[in-house]
């Protein structure tokens, strides 16, 4: 080992996966659409953030929008 080194010809270090970093929010959920979620997490072994991303991130590939007349599946079984 030596006993100095010569660091000023180093570039500086860009890591390519920073663009791949996700985004921390903060959103307000019902508690009931919690609880689903950590439910679902924990039979999936996948944690209740990550399903609620990955549920998102189909929602946007489909690219779904939401409409004012959009009716819940619970209203339409019952």
């Amino acid at each position: 080992m030596k006993k100095e080194y010569d660091f000023s010809k180093l570039k500086k270090a860009e890591p390519r996966y920073l663009k791949y970093l996700k985004k921390s929010v903060t959103m307000r959920l019902d508690p009931n659409v919690i609880t689903y979620f950590k439910k679902l997490a924990l039979k999936t072994g996948i944690p209740y953030q990550a399903l609620i991303n990955y549920i998102l991130k189909d929602y946007v590939s489909s690219g779904l929008e939401p409409d004012s007349n959009w009716k819940s599946v619970a209203k339409i079984n019952k």
